[in-house]
């Protein structure tokens, strides 16, 4: 799944800058490796859990709602391209 554009547009975060250029980053690798928006999910979430410790939880798409509650500092969403990316910590 190949956004058009390379470039990540954060929409919100409470998450500090280099967690949240670690999201884009992951978000950047996933979209490369993968076209399926499950698999793209998982990817990021797996990184995180290993990288910044569990229970991280991500939704990838098109267009969706959202309303979630999460761990302070643990929560970012952002679009790469036309896909928009919510990563959070709970739990």
């Amino acid at each position: 799944m190949n956004p058009s554009s390379d470039q990540a547009i954060v929409k919100n975060a409470d998450m500090s800058e280099d967690m949240q250029q670690d999201a884009i980053q992951a978000g950047k690798e996933a979209l490369k490796q993968y076209n399926i928006e499950k698999d793209i999910a998982a990817y990021i979430k797996k990184k995180f859990d290993k990288d910044h410790g569990p229970t991280w939880h991500c939704i990838v798409g098109r267009n969706f709602g959202s309303y979630v509650t999460h761990e302070t500092k643990q929560f970012i969403y952002f679009y790469m391209g036309q896909v928009a990316i919510l990563l959070f910590k709970s739990g």
